[in-house]
């Protein structure tokens, strides 16, 4: 089964506010398609060959880092296209909210301890909102292409919401200023998708 470049939810420009157009056009068309290139080349004839995306990456500690590094890099940015839009709603509301409230004290709290994870994951890597196996809200980070769905991962869970910090993401606007991105990013977060990834993993 050979993985495919999903197609953006939106225009290349629409995140324009906080991500300029050509660093997604880039980030989509190079970045995202060749993690998909090589993990296909990875599994090409293999026992993963059939597998879903999902079950390898649950398994990425039993798969070559080809395959575990190719694979998260592809699930990762389709997970992170999906969480954007240029239709941003500022913060959310409902059983969301509420939670982060009740768990990190207020929104502004949530997306500092957020902030500091992804400012301080050392080198490339991600910052994660995710809800554990026993449905409370974490906050984490993972290096390069980890997610918190792996099996190899310090903090597990589900993600809701997870933030692409290689430098590629927004080194062409923000040079070396990772923190200034972050803060520009929440102006783009599609928080009614994150309240569907929210409701569903609390199921």
């Amino acid at each position: 089964m050979a993985f495919t470049l999903p197609d953006l939810p939106y225009d290349y420009d629409a995140l324009e506010v906080s991500i300029d157009a050509r660093t997604m056009e880039i980030h989509h068309t190079k970045h995202h398609n060749a993690y998909i290139t090589n993990l296909n080349a990875a599994i090409d004839g293999t026992e993963n060959a059939d597998k879903s995306l999902a079950e390898l990456i649950a398994n990425a500690g039993a798969i070559s880092p080809a395959v575990r590094n190719n694979g998260g890099g592809h699930w990762n940015h389709a997970f992170f296209w999906e969480i954007m839009s240029g239709d941003s709603m500022g913060a959310p509301t409902g059983a969301l909210m509420e939670d982060i409230t009740a768990t990190f004290g207020s929104f502004d709290d949530m997306k500092a301890k957020f902030q500091t994870a992804g400012a301080t994951q050392f080198g490339s890597g991600w910052a994660w909102l995710s809800v554990s196996a026993d449905g409370k809200l974490q906050i984490s980070s993972t290096p390069n292409q980890d997610n918190p769905l792996m099996d190899v991962a310090a903090v597990k869970g589900t993600p809701i919401l997870g933030l692409d910090v290689w430098e590629h993401a927004y080194y062409l606007r923000y040079q070396n200023l990772r923190p200034a991105y972050m803060q520009a990013w929440w102006d783009v977060v599609n928080w009614n998708k994150v309240s569907e990834l929210y409701t569903s993993a609390k199921a």
